[in-house]
């Protein structure tokens, strides 16, 4: 497991190693070159194997938030026009070979949850639900949120549209694999 200072990024990394998803966590040290631009390190690189004759590759970006924030706000779910666009220098860089996605890890903090109980994970004492938009949804609906911070978002209403279980879009199936611990 990669050095994970962010409790996000290191409960999604732990989510995927107990469900046995083969992936790469990037070193998020240094940002990559693509021609004249430089691009934002993405955080995981995940190859699962539907049926089918070839694997998919998801570009993984994972974005943190509590559900509810503070207010009670629920489905927070901005991002930065950075992030977005390094996401697509990096499906440029995979030649159309794989997919960008924006992985919402939500820290479930209250008495509602992002999914289901049988979808939720525990990491270290913490309670998660990781709900998935890709890239190419996600920019098409979104609007600006700050543009002093360069932040962008979608509606609640067509979050919850797009947004799907993780698992759902890996193909894996329900529930968590027995004997697991986090």
């Amino acid at each position: 497991m990669a050095k994970r200072d962010n409790h996000y990024e290191a409960a999604f990394e732990a989510w995927l190693r107990a469900r046995r998803v083969p992936y790469i966590a990037v070193d998020e040290a240094h940002r990559a070159a693509l021609g004249g631009r430089t691009l934002k390190s993405l955080d995981f690189i995940v190859t699962v194997q539907p049926p089918g004759p070839s694997p998919d590759r998801w570009l993984i970006e994972v974005k943190g938030r509590q559900f509810p924030t503070a207010g009670k706000q629920y489905w927070r779910n901005w991002s930065t026009s950075d992030e977005l666009e390094s996401l697509a220098g990096w499906e440029e860089l995979f030649g159309g070979s794989a997919t960008g996605l924006l992985v919402f890890a939500y820290n479930v903090v209250g008495q509602f949850a992002p999914l289901p109980a049988d979808e939720l994970f525990v990491h270290q004492e913490r309670l998660y639900g990781f709900v998935g938009v890709r890239l190419d949804h996600y920019a098409s609906f979104a609007r600006t949120l700050s543009e002093r911070w360069g932040t962008v978002t979608l509606s609640a209403a067509q979050f919850r549209a797009l947004a799907r279980p993780v698992r759902e879009i890996l193909g894996l199936p329900g529930g968590m694999p027995t004997g697991v611990c986090s």
